[in-house]
C-alpha cells in the first residue's frame, strides 16, 4: 500500500518516517527543508529508539507525486485552503485521505471541497515537534486512533491501523465524534493555556488554581459532548487525560509553538467551531469562551509582528 504525506513536520514526518522505516512504501512532500533531507535524510529522534531515513521518497513540487492509496495530512488546519490544489494529484478513486489535525469540524469542511473523497479523523496523542530542518523530536507517547468520517472500505481503514501497529505505532479504530471530542478535552484546555499564561503543560498542572481551572475545562468540554450525543465520554476520562500529563514530558503543545515563532494559531477548528456548536446546542462553554477570547486578542498582536 503507496502513503503519501502532506506536512511532513513534526506530526506527518513522525507517522510517516515510522511506516517508511517499517517497509511501507512513503512519499513526501517537503518545502523548506527539501535540499537538507535530500542530503541528509530524515532524522527521528524518538524516546522509542531514534533512527534515519536515508533515502526517503521526497518531493517538493505536489504534482511530482504518484497518486496513493492513503494520503496522511499533517498541515496545521489554518492551511487547509491548499488542499483544493494539493491533494488531486494523489487522488485515485478509492485513496483513503487521514487528517490527522486539531480541532472539530475539519473533516466536514474538507469533505465539502471534494464531495466524493474518503476520509478519516487521525487523533494522535503524542508529543514531538520539528524545530529545525529534517529532524523530528519525538519525546513521549505516540499513539494513534482513526476515526472512520466517510471511508466506504472499512477494511482499508483497518489496514492503516494494523500498518501503524506493525511499525511500532500504538493505532485503534474509535467512533468518529467519540474520537474528535475525546481529542478535544485534552486540546482546548492544554493549547490555550500554555499560549495565555506563556507556560508548559507540566506546570499548569503544578499550581492547584491552573489545575482546577484545566480541569473544569475539561469537564465543560465533556458536558457539552454528552450533550451533543457523544458516548463513552465521562468525567473519568477528564481525569484519565490530566494523569496522562502529569505523566508525560514538559511539554509544549502545537499552538505555543505556532505562537513562538509568529505563526496562525488553529483557533478556529480548535476553539471557535465547537464553541458555536455548544451555543447552538444550548450548552455553551464559558470558562473556554473566555480562552478564546484571549487567544484571539494574542493572536492579532502576533499578526502585526508577522507583517
Amino acid at each position: 500500500m503507496r502513503y503519501g504525506i502532506i506536512g511532513t513536520g513534526a506530526i506527518g514526518g513522525y507517522y510517516g518516517a515510522k511506516l517508511a522505516h517499517n517497509g511501507r512504501e512513503v512519499h513526501f512532500l517537503l518545502h523548506r527543508d527539501y535540499e537538507y533531507v535530500k542530503n541528509n535524510g530524515l532524522q527521528v529522534d524518538s524516546c522509542d529508539g531514534s533512527f534515519c531515513l536515508d533515502h526517503p521518497y521526497i518531493y517538493n513540487k505536489v504534482e511530482q507525486m504518484p497518486q496513493c492509496d492513503v494520503v496522511l495530512v499533517g498541515l496545521k488546519s489554518v492551511n487547509n485552503h491548499l488542499l483544493k490544489a494539493m491533494l488531486p494529484p494523489l487522488l485515485h478513486e478509492r485513496t483513503l485521505v487521514v487528517l490527522i489535525q486539531n480541532g472539530i469540524g475539519v473533516e466536514q469542511d474538507v469533505q465539502a471541497m471534494f464531495p466524493n473523497l474518503w476520509i478519516a479523523a487521525g487523533l494522535a496523542f503524542i508529543c514531538s515537534a520539528k524545530s529545525e530542518p529534517g529532524r523530528v523530536d519525538h519525546q513521549c507517547y505516540g499513539h494513534i486512533n482513526l476515526g472512520n468520517y466517510s471511508c466506504k472500505d472499512e477494511a482499508l481503514v483497518q489496514k492503516v491501523i494494523d500498518d501503524f501497529n506493525a511499525a511500532g505505532v500504538k493505532a485503534g479504530l474509535i467512533e468518529y465524534e467519540e474520537a474528535r471530542w475525546k481529542k478535544a478535552v485534552w486540546n482546548m484546555p492544554f493549547n490555550g493555556m500554555t499560549v495565555a499564561l506563556q507556560t508548559q503543560t507540566d506546570l499548569l498542572l503544578k499550581h492547584p488554581a491552573t489545575r482546577q481551572l484545566i480541569r473544569e475545562q475539561m469537564m465543560e468540554v465533556i458536558t457539552t459532548a454528552q450533550h451533543l450525543g457523544v458516548k463513552n465520554i465521562d468525567e473519568q476520562f477528564a481525569d484519565l487525560m490530566i494523569q496522562m500529563t502529569d505523566e508525560m514530558t514538559p511539554y509544549s503543545p502545537s499552538m505555543r509553538l505556532d505562537y513562538d515563532f509568529h505563526r496562525p494559531m488553529e483557533i478556529y477548528y480548535i476553539y471557535t467551531r465547537p464553541l458555536q456548536m455548544a451555543r447552538e446546542a444550548g450548552h455553551p462553554m464559558p470558562k473556554l469562551e473566555m480562552l478564546e477570547a484571549e487567544l484571539r486578542y494574542l493572536d492579532v498582536g502576533m499578526a502585526g509582528q508577522r507583517i
